[in-house]
């Protein structure tokens, strides 16, 4: 049965995960390649390399942390979900983001240790600075930056500053980048892109059909994921909260996202393939867990064939 093979952290299943994501990864982005050249393609590898290292990262912190247990199934839901959407494997900008916020997503969880604090919150919101450099309403996974302040060390008023000084530092880098390569000062305007809420596209099948399933899992996994946290011992249940926060900021990000095409979900597939990890791990409806999975994996073959 698949949710036996992915049950156990494997080579293999990361082989799998690889080839799967890479197949519509080369579908996605193929006809393009075959217009702009060499270079382009020499590009879009080094994308996927950055994909498939989302991948991992997300598999690393998962374990790291206690967010699931020693499984594949979040790796192969998250890639599983990035290949429903086939704009999100075309968008440069939104998988490194995705990436860097991931990289950010690592260092808060990390504050529960109560070492190299400042150092880490520092990280973190570096790391979500550059996000927003590519994609700018990353910004508000700054977010979890202060939320995981306020739970591990939010009586030390200096760490409520790292974050502003991390941004000054950034900020001081790109200007220094920005008069040197086009001699002009980075603005706000250079940074800020405003917000779309035109979500005509959404009525499209090939977005409706994937994004009405991760909605449907979200909501049903998420009561069994509220039972998790509540049986989870307290360094746990503070990192698993943070997922539930950095699910939300997803969605709020895909709101505010100047593109609604459907490359502003990438964001909500790593909280979802965490939370939804976690409904596999505590169901004890073993085909209904089947059913979801293949549907899950199907449904991307389904949507580039028929739609």
């Amino acid at each position: 049965m698949l949710t036996s093979f992915f049950s156990k952290s494997r080579p293999i299943t990361f082989v799998i995960v690889a080839l799967y994501i890479s197949v519509f990864f080369v579908i996605a982005n193929f006809s393009e390649a075959l217009e702009s050249g060499f270079l382009f393609s020499l590009r879009k590898l080094g994308v996927l390399a950055l994909l498939l290292l989302s991948v991992f990262l997300l598999n690393f912190v998962s374990k790291r942390n206690e967010l699931t247990t020693r499984n594949a199934y979040k790796t192969i839901l998250y890639a599983a979900f990035a290949c429903m959407f086939l704009a999100a494997l075309q968008n440069d900008a939104a998988i490194l983001a995705n990436l860097l916020v991931l990289l950010a997503l690592r260092r808060i969880i990390s504050l529960r240790s109560q070492r190299d604090t400042v150092q880490k919150i520092f990280d973190a919101t570096f790391w979500i600075g550059i996000a927003s450099i590519f994609y700018f309403w990353s910004i508000l996974f700054l977010f979890l930056v202060y939320f995981g302040i306020l739970v591990h060390e939010g009586y030390r008023f200096k760490n409520w500053l790292v974050p502003i000084v991390a941004f000054l530092v950034l900020f001081s880098i790109v200007t220094s980048l920005d008069l040197l390569i086009t001699d002009s000062f980075f603005t706000f305007s250079d940074w800020f892109v405003a917000a779309n809420f035109d979500f005509s596209l959404y009525r499209e099948p090939v977005i409706l059909i994937p994004l009405a399933l991760l909605l449907a899992l979200t909501v049903w996994a998420s009561f069994f994921y509220l039972g998790v946290i509540q049986k989870a011992s307290a360094n746990t249940k503070t990192s698993l909260f943070i997922i539930l926060l950095f699910i939300l900021l997803s969605m709020t990000v895909a709101v505010f996202a100047p593109t609604k095409n459907s490359s502003e979900l990438i964001f909500f597939f790593a909280p979802l393939a965490i939370i939804v990890t976690n409904y596999f791990q505590v169901s004890d409806d073993k085909w209904f867990r089947e059913i979801i999975l293949w549907l899950v994996l199907l449904l991307p073959f389904i949507l580039m064939l028929f739609f």
